[in-house]
């Protein structure tokens, strides 16, 4: 709650004008107390869970043609009521969410994010050079937790929960067990604590940070994908390789960048083969799951060449398998 009875006595206090983005944020939040703005978080991201995914899977399901061109698993195609089920599992956490943020709130918000909610609000570029901080800080603590959750006991009590898409969809995002989320929103957090900011640049981390890791989870590269312009993005074709490659992967953790993924090399590493029978080793070489990202990065090249070449011959209709690799 903004500590002003008036726009007048906010300027007096700012000892300036204030600017239009400041006058709106007075008008919204004056008399809204702040453990409400705390809460704004959770709503705002289930809205952006809610509606972002949603544009892909109508296509896919209603207008196949116009996305399935540019689908990293063409012959994989997820059911409706699959993306509905995974969409109903998550979501379901959101109100939790909630509940936990108005019971946590004086330490969490005071005592540990220390978050500002009033006047004035951060300039542009202090809210880049937040961004950037969080970013590189989410990205490498969500690296080695990634990493852990690979191991045996992570995955098997874990994060197999999270790769039964082995051909991911928007909503798989947060489809994971309680245990994962609890332990990756640390690393999102991680940089708002070190780095104090207002609210509405948490605000705007959080949702960042949904939306993109709703697009590496799509199953889609457009030609416009972030990957193409921003410098060792990964995006949904790198991280559609791990949940391909399932739970033996030992390569592409990075949730955002890939720089983690070169350092430690684990871009280009194979896929564990213990416990396997050479024969099924066998088998799922020829399926390409233990030959890595470069190696399948090539096939995938070369399917879609063979099915443009497919549409071409039958006169520009598009024939898509749905079976699974």
């Amino acid at each position: 709650m903004i500590p002003y009875a008036t726009p007048a006595e906010a300027e007096a206090a700012l000892g300036r004008a204030m600017t239009w983005a400041e006058a709106a944020w007075y008008q919204y939040s004056a008399a809204m107390p702040d453990s409400w703005l705390h809460c704004h978080t959770t709503f705002i991201l289930f809205v952006i869970y809610t509606i972002t995914p949603l544009p892909l899977v109508v296509l896919e399901q209603f207008a196949p043609s116009v996305v399935l061109p540019y689908k990293l698993q063409p012959r994989v195609r997820l059911p409706l009521a699959a993306s509905l089920r995974c969409y109903m599992e998550a979501a379901c956490f959101f109100p939790l969410a909630v509940g936990f943020q108005l019971v946590s709130y004086p330490a969490a918000v005071k005592q540990i994010l220390r978050t500002r909610m009033g006047l004035p609000l951060p300039s542009v570029r202090e809210t880049i050079a937040q961004l950037v901080v969080y970013s590189l800080m989410e990205d490498y603590l969500s690296y080695w937790i990634h990493r852990l959750l690979h191991t045996q006991w992570g995955y098997e009590k874990i994060h197999r929960v999270h790769h039964e898409f082995t051909a991911p969809t928007g909503f798989a995002m947060s489809y994971s067990h309680w245990a994962e989320n609890l332990f990756l929103s640390i690393p999102a957090l991680a940089g708002p604590v070190i780095v104090p900011c207002h609210i509405t640049t948490q605000w705007l981390w959080f949702s960042i940070r949904l939306i993109e890791g709703i697009n590496t989870h799509s199953g889609y590269h457009f030609p416009f994908s972030p990957s193409k312009l921003i410098p060792f993005y990964g995006g949904a074709e790198y991280h559609d390789y791990h949940h391909y490659a399932g739970g033996r992967s030992q390569s592409n953790f990075a949730p955002l960048f890939t720089y983690c993924d070169y350092i430690y090399r684990t871009d280009k590493i194979y896929v564990t083969l213990s416990r396997r029978s050479y024969y099924n080793i066998f088998l799922e070489v020829a399926q390409n799951k233990y030959l890595g990202y470069r190696y399948h990065k090539l096939k995938q090249a070369k399917l879609k060449s063979v099915e443009e070449n497919n549409v071409e011959k039958k006169g520009g209709s598009t024939v898509f398998n749905t079976r699974k690799d």
